[in-house]
C-alpha cells in the first residue's frame, strides 16, 4: 500500500506542472482565413498567452485583412499599431486569452467563404499590381 501512495503523491506533484502549460492555436503564417489557424495547436512556453490578432490593408478599394494565432508575451497583449508588409500598411489588433485553445473565436460579421475568396481576390491583384 506504502507504493501505491507514494506513486499517488508522485502523480498530485507532477500534476500542476502539466496545468501550467497553456496550449493556443497557431497560424504557420499570417493567413487570410482565420480557419487556416485552426489546424495547428501549439503549447507555449510558461508566461505567455494565448494571441489573436487581425491586421488590415487598404489600398484603394482593396482591403486585405490577414490573421495571426499563436503564443505571445504579456506586453504584446491589448496592442494596436501598424506595421508595413509587402509594400502595404496594416492596421493590427492584437488580443490575449489564457484558457487552452481559446483563441478560435472567429469574427462572425462576414460568412468565411466570402472573407476568404475577397481575400485570396485582393493578395492577387496587390501582386499584380507591383
Amino acid at each position: 500500500m506504502s507504493g501505491f501512495t507514494g506513486s499517488v503523491l508522485l502523480l498530485l506533484c507532477c500534476l500542476p506542472l502539466a496545468v501550467l502549460s497553456l496550449e493556443c492555436y497557431s497560424c504557420v503564417f499570417p493567413a487570410i482565413s482565420p480557419l487556416d489557424c485552426l489546424k495547428f495547436p501549439q503549447e507555449c512556453p510558461e508566461g505567455q498567452r494565448c494571441l489573436s490578432s487581425e491586421a488590415v490593408a487598404v489600398r484603394g478599394s482593396i482591403v486585405i485583412v490577414l490573421h495571426e494565432k499563436g503564443c505571445a508575451m504579456e506586453t504584446q497583449c491589448g496592442k494596436r499599431g501598424e506595421k508595413h508588409a509587402a509594400g502595404l500598411n496594416f492596421t493590427y489588433d492584437n488580443q490575449c486569452c489564457d484558457t487552452d485553445l481559446c483563441n478560435s473565436a472567429l469574427r462572425v460579421s462576414a460568412p468565411c467563404w466570402r472573407d476568404l475568396l475577397l481575400g485570396l481576390v485582393s493578395v492577387t491583384l496587390v501582386l499584380l499590381l507591383q
